[in-house]
């Protein structure tokens, strides 16, 4: 059984942070459990571009609001507590955070190793290890 708390990776190695957002990685690929599983803060009024091509992702919001932009078609989707998006099409798009920081839970497959972050093209490289 894996059992971790927020404040156990707050801080370590396990949080990922950028000028918009900060990624607690609760599980890793090397927890074998086949996809990995994020608590995300999207800043307030923060906009994030975002291009999973390795990976899916579906993510929860818990708190706060902000929206979403997919990019292929321009539609915007408002984004508050008890809202599910999934990006099955490896969906292009821009996360912007509202009036309020987001948290988000995510799950990601194939899961992430760890030290992922978004290149120049928002995309998280396929890690192996």
């Amino acid at each position: 059984m894996i059992v971790r708390t927020l404040d156990e990776i707050i801080g370590t190695e396990n949080e990922m942070k950028a000028e918009t957002w900060s990624s607690r990685r609760f599980l890793l690929k090397k927890d074998g459990m086949g996809f990995s599983f994020h608590e995300t803060i999207i800043y307030a009024g923060t906009e994030t571009h975002i291009h999973y091509q390795n990976h899916l992702e579906a993510v929860y919001c818990v708190e706060g609001d902000g929206e979403i932009e997919t990019v292929a078609d321009g539609k915007v989707y408002p984004i508050k507590n008890g809202t599910m998006y999934a990006l099955n099409d490896n969906d292009e798009h821009y996360l912007r955070g509202g009036k309020t920081d987001m948290r988000l839970i995510c799950v990601f497959n194939p899961p992430l190793v760890g030290s992922e972050t978004h290149d120049e093209e928002g995309v998280y490289p396929l890690l192996e290890a």
